[in-house]
């Protein structure tokens, strides 16, 4: 394993996001503010008591989620596209680096972004509302094998993007919608029978089902089922990475 390597790849990425650093942390932070304004006290002061807690609290961890999810794509779709942009991923390719050393090094840049994104925006919840934390430990393990995963998810979207158009296509199209309908801002057991049905065939449902466990031990799904998920949706895009990288498509292609 070339460390020497991946540290290169992974300081490179992580000094492009303190250069940016407005965009980067600031801008996440002050829309999620805004939902908590919004949702969490124009529209919470006026909805019962979820589950036990109130839909301020009961919001956080989807928020966090929502962020996350959409940063980890970001950020690693960007990182791995650019290089193909102007060209410098044939000289990164032609190094004495593996493939796996570049998934390590531009895929555990974004997940590390997008960690500390999510952990400042749970920071900046607390001083909207209180919010309980029954599983620290399991709310970090869930935290990072999403940010991975998802990660792992943007790369892949940035080998396959021909442009800074298409980059935003799958973001936009599936991403956003499978979030916002996946349980971000509400429990899917207050979803009528067929609909909750359709639900559970979201695969974002488990990953906020699962992370809000880890606050309020509560969970539409079996946690389990949640730790499964991650798992498939990891492996899927691990094998598929690795595809890429053996048949060169949209890399030598």
């Amino acid at each position: 394993m070339n460390f020497p390597a991946i540290r290169v790849i992974f300081r490179q990425e992580m000094a492009r996001f303190f250069r940016t650093f407005i965009e980067s942390l600031i801008s996440p932070v002050i829309s999620t503010s805004l939902y908590f304004v919004v949702f969490g006290a124009a529209i919470g002061g006026k909805i019962d008591l979820i589950e036990g807690v109130t839909y301020g609290a009961f919001i956080v961890p989807g928020l966090i989620m929502l962020t996350v999810m959409t940063q980890s794509v970001s950020n690693a779709s960007f990182a791995i596209n650019f290089p193909k942009f102007i060209g410098t991923i044939y000289e990164l390719l032609s190094a004495p680096v593996n493939y796996l050393e570049i998934v390590i090094g531009y895929v555990g840049a974004a997940a590390a972004k997008s960690i500390l994104i999510g952990l400042v925006i749970l920071a900046t919840a607390f001083f909207f509302v209180d919010v309980p934390i029954l599983h620290p430990f399991a709310m970090l393990a869930f935290l990072v094998m999403t940010s991975i995963s998802f990660s792992l998810f943007g790369f892949i979207i940035g080998i396959w993007a021909k442009d800074f158009q298409q980059l935003q296509l799958i973001p936009l199209l599936i991403l956003t919608p499978l979030i916002f309908l996946g349980g971000t801002f509400y429990s899917i057991d207050m979803l009528p029978g067929i609909w909750r049905t359709l639900a559970l065939f979201n695969p974002v449902v488990y990953l906020v089902s699962g992370f809000r466990w880890s606050f309020f031990g509560t969970a539409d799904v079996p946690v389990v089922f949640s730790l499964l998920a991650i798992a498939v949706f990891a492996g899927a895009c691990l094998v598929l990475v690795w595809w890429i990288f053996k048949t060169g498509w949209r890399i030598r292609q």
